[in-house]
């Protein structure tokens, strides 16, 4: 085994996302002040509050919360209410947050949505909209690998153990008749776990032979030569699966309703100007990236136009497929079946997206108890 290798594994994550503790990495960075769009609180302060504070990721599958920042779309509905925010690297520290206090609203992926839901007997969080569909492939190195049917005997790397992507990678090998062990990563297929900001370089070093990875560490490999084998979209219904969804602590949702209803509304409004405004609102999400509290670096133009086209903006939570998520942990041997009935509250975004002349959204049975 190389010496680059032996590393990596030894750094690999040996905790399942969906069936072990929440993990040892902390909070992510200090909550503080948003000040990157110069927008200052003004007004009336919502639901009383001094300030409120959301969390999320530093990649391009957060962009609602990272151009509703940047823009000042979020502090201009909040008013007097001052935003503070603050960035994960990792699913289970955002939940860890949550539940602690430490952020009241949250964007974060449909894995440690249901982990943190199925881990609290249903009394931790609500999923309250949707926000960001697609974005993942498996970029692999072209001399190594030829195509999907010669992934026998190759190294893949994921995010993390039993992360979204993580789960998608197991089931998909699983249904094509590999043999890997879902703890481990060991198998006819191996599963190696590798933070998404070690990635690009690992790869670069022929230490893995391919990523199943969001964006922007599949364009990120790409643009290292790398090629996108398989995009998820083409795994999926109508091309779309859930990516990120707006989480919210129930303690909170009860205490200030107007306030994550405020929220809401910023998220509706900062979706549909993406939409409208694709250049600018790429443009936007890549200073934002560039930020000390971020990443502290744009992304490179080639990657960052890769990176934008391939992620999907969306306040449908895509409620169905989450289930297919869950119900692809289960199979791997990741997550004990859980009961996520009551696990949605579209509420409140219904409601927002209905003063905005859209359509409500479904929970696919999964509403409110």
């Amino acid at each position: 085994m190389s010496a680059v290798r032996h590393r990596l594994l030894a750094a690999a994550v040996t905790v399942p996302l969906l069936i072990g503790a929440l993990g040892a990495c902390g909070y992510g960075s200090e909550a503080k002040k948003d000040t990157s769009a110069g927008v200052a609180p003004k007004g009336a302060k919502t639901d009383g509050l001094d300030h409120l504070t959301i969390g999320y990721f530093g990649n391009t599958t957060h962009a609602t919360p990272l151009v509703g920042l940047q823009s000042g779309r979020f502090q201009k509905e909040l008013g007097g209410t001052e935003v503070k925010s603050s960035v994960f690297n990792a699913g289970p520290a955002e939940i860890e947050a949550l539940n602690s206090g430490a952020i009241d609203i949250g964007w974060i992926g449909p894995s440690p949505a249901i982990n943190g839901y199925a881990k609290s007997h249903g009394k931790s969080l609500k999923i309250i909209s949707g926000s960001a569909s697609g974005g993942v492939s498996l970029v692999v190195n072209p001399k190594k690998v030829k195509g999907l049917n010669d992934l026998k005997g190759k190294t893949i790397a994921t995010p993390q153990l039993g992360n979204t992507q993580d789960v998608a990678l197991l089931n998909y090998l699983a249904e094509k008749g590999y043999k890997v062990d879902p703890t481990t990563g060991k198998g006819e297929v191996t599963v190696q776990r590798t933070d998404n900001k070690v990635t690009p370089t690992v790869f670069q070093q022929g230490a893995i032979d391919g990523a199943w990875v969001p964006e922007p560490t599949a364009s990120k490999l790409v643009a290292e030569g790398g090629k996108t084998l398989l995009d998820e979209k083409k795994l999926w219904k109508d091309g779309k699966f859930v990516i990120t969804n707006m989480i919210v602590s129930q303690k909170f949702l009860k205490e200030h309703p107007k306030a994550v209803e405020t929220v809401l509304r910023a998220s509706v409004k900062t979706n549909a100007w993406i939409r409208s405004h694709p250049a600018e609102a790429k443009e936007t999400l890549n200073d934002k990236l560039a930020s000390p509290d971020v990443a502290g670096k744009a992304l490179p133009q080639n990657v960052i136009d890769s990176a934008f086209k391939n992620v999907d903006v969306t306040d449908d939570p895509l409620a169905a497929t989450l289930q297919q998520e869950a119900d692809h942990a289960v199979k791997a041997g990741l997550l004990k079946k859980p009961d996520l009935k009551g696990i949605y509250d579209l509420t409140l975004l219904n409601k927002v997206l209905r003063s905005e002349g859209k359509q409500p959204v479904d929970d696919a049975g999964l509403g409110s108890k």
